[in-house]
């Protein structure tokens, strides 16, 4: 930086100062382009851009943003850069209990994907998770296409019946966004380490596994040991002796059936050999792994994910947001 520009104002000649402080008022109060003010000022265009970086430099130009009432900004900078994540937003709900942090947090997901997915994107979604379906339901179609591809990461999670929903979830994910979609069509846990094996030799199945090594943005919600409503009608996947289990080697929760625990650590188990899902290294090489998750009961687990590098990307609400910022 030069002299001129590191000077006090009150140092600069005046004449200069008044020049300065006028082609700042013209261009951020009167709104003028710089080219405008030039040619009323007789300067050249690029004088009129050094006179402006030099306003902001001395602080004759400042800027300041007022977020207004439900925008958190300050809370989500911190979440982000206590866990070192690429972005966090904070949804602001009218309510504390379930159905409103669900809404809240369906809107947030929805307004984010809608800002920053691009036609380009190929997006992975986890099957059944409530704030996925919340996140999906509050979309609004687009006539421009905003992703290649939908591609399910795991298989159908519950009774068969309801292994249907996460087929009908992704299907309307690519509605949504113009995508071609691709279904696991398969349970998401299966019996032996062997029948995921034989079920990853079908020509159709085996396909879809291999699109999960090229996702640009995967979706998910995350799991706490203590099953959600929504897990307990569709028939928890996960039987209670295994629940005990992963809870006494030290899981806290989980993302696509990976359990992990209270610092982020994968839980190694035989769980993990029958998931017909993505692999743990396939889903920690996607570039940005979305989150949306909330509620005191999901706390311990959305801690744990953020610290473990199981996301890059939190949509969480206030009362969560400020627990993972006050808690060793």
């Amino acid at each position: 930086m030069s002299s001129e520009l590191s000077a006090a104002p009150s140092r600069l000649p005046t004449d200069r100062l008044g020049l300065l402080t006028k082609i700042a008022r013209m261009y951020h109060e009167q709104g003028l382009r710089q080219p405008e003010i030039a040619e009323r000022l007789n300067i050249s265009q690029s004088r009129v851009s050094r006179f402006l970086k030099e306003a902001v430099n001395l602080g004759v130009v400042r800027t300041i943003v007022v977020p207004p009432p439900g925008v958190h900004p300050d809370l989500e900078d911190r979440v982000r850069d206590r866990f070192g994540l690429s972005d966090v937003v904070v949804a602001d709900q009218l309510g504390d209990d379930d159905a409103a942090i669900l809404r809240a947090l369906g809107g947030a997901g929805a307004a984010y994907l809608e800002t920053s997915l691009t036609g380009q994107d190929r997006v992975g979604i986890s099957s059944w998770s409530s704030t996925l379906l919340a996140t999906v339901d509050a979309m609004v179609p687009r006539s421009a296409r905003a992703a290649e591809t939908v591609v399910q990461v795991i298989g159908g999670v519950g009774n068969p019946t309801v292994q249907v929903q996460a087929t009908h979830l992704a299907d309307r994910l690519a509605r949504i966004t113009g995508a071609t979609p691709r279904f696991v069509a398969a349970p998401g846990v299966v019996a032996s380490a062997e029948l995921r094996a034989a079920l990853l030799q079908d020509e159709y199945i085996g396909q879809v596994a291999s699109a999960w090594s090229s996702l640009t943005v995967l979706l998910v919600g995350i799991g706490s040991l203590q099953p959600s409503p929504l897990l307990k009608d569709s028939g928890n996947v996960v039987s209670q002796g295994e629940m005990e289990l992963l809870r006494t080697s030290g899981a806290v929760g989980d993302v696509c059936l990976r359990f992990f625990d209270a610092a982020g650590a994968l839980v190694e188990s035989s769980l993990n050999d029958r998931v017909l899902g993505i692999s743990v290294d396939d889903l920690r090489r996607v570039p940005r792994k979305v989150g949306i998750a909330g509620g005191a009961r999901k706390h311990e687990a959305i801690r744990a994910a953020a610290r473990g590098g199981w996301i890059d990307v939190l949509i969480t609400d206030v009362a969560t947001a400020e627990y993972l910022i006050t808690v060793d």
